[in-house]
């Protein structure tokens, strides 16, 4: 680390559980982040300013004005623009160390497959079922932590899904892929936007502790707090619940049956 870098993240720098080796662990990380939208966009903003030196986002959408309610990367005059473009100029203003590669395609199967084992973390930030369960796949077939987080209306919900970690659920322990709930969206149900931006935060949160290697000195569970655990916002109340879960032995993903049918590549909760 140089000085320049000492001075931007010393208030990082001053907090007893991290180092200058944390720090450097996030500038030589690489995060994936699916989605440009309310979650993504404040995602977005908290990882760059940390110092995470590679950030990939992958969106297909355009900026609306729709999107400014809650989207707080995008601007007026960016409207029209792709939201990954407008993100990265955003992010370019708030660190211009930081990398970053804006893919304007939608996430399926094999643009996962290509970018996935590429990062050391994934932020699913997307609004769509099907997607979530193709992120998730391509994190257990890559052995990358998955920080996962949905809202609509005001209620949202937050989880981290390891596969590092052997008693870690995935995102199908918890969703079954074969029970699709209803659909709901922010364009057809609406969103708080507060909810979405405090989730959104949070993944940044969890990701920047992964990334930072936190539990590499002291007790993992301490530091990843939501591996394993199920955060719910009720934000009309700001009341919460935590619903803790384990991996589900006969999930289709992460389970006997689900790994038989690919080869997972042994990556360690400490590097």
């Amino acid at each position: 680390m140089n000085d320049d870098q000492r001075l931007r993240y010393s208030r990082h720098l001053l907090l007893d559980e991290w180092s200058e080796k944390a720090q450097a662990h996030l500038l030589n990380a690489h995060a994936l982040v699916i989605g440009a939208g309310g979650l993504g966009a404040p995602a977005l903003m908290y990882l760059a300013s940390a110092g995470v030196g590679r950030i990939t986002v992958i969106d297909p959408d355009t900026v609306d004005i729709t999107n400014l309610q809650r989207q707080i990367a995008h601007t007026t005059e960016r409207v029209g623009q792709t939201k990954v473009s407008s993100a990265a100029a955003a992010l370019a203003q708030i660190n211009p160390e930081v990398q970053v590669h804006a893919v304007p395609q939608a996430a399926d199967a094999e643009l996962l497959a290509h970018w996935v084992p590429q990062a050391d973390v994934v932020l699913d930030c997307t609004d769509h079922f099907a997607i979530r369960h193709q992120i998730n796949r391509a994190c257990i077939n890559a052995g990358v932590p998955l920080v996962s987080a949905a809202a609509v209306r005001f209620d949202g919900q937050i989880s981290v899904f390891d596969p590092r970690v052997d008693a870690s659920p995935c995102y199908a322990c918890l969703f079954p892929p074969d029970q699709p709930p209803p659909e709901t969206r922010c364009a057809t149900l609406g969103i708080f936007a507060p909810v979405v931006g405090m989730l959104g935060v949070m993944q940044a949160g969890e990701a920047i502790k992964i990334l930072a290697r936190l539990g590499d000195e002291a007790d993992s569970e301490a530091h990843l707090l939501l591996a394993g655990r199920l955060l719910m916002l009720d934000g009309r109340s700001w009341r919460w619940t935590e619903l803790r879960a384990r991996r589900e032995p006969a999930c289709p993903v992460c389970g006997p049956q689900g790994t038989e049918q690919h080869e997972q590549p042994q990556r360690t909760a400490r590097a």
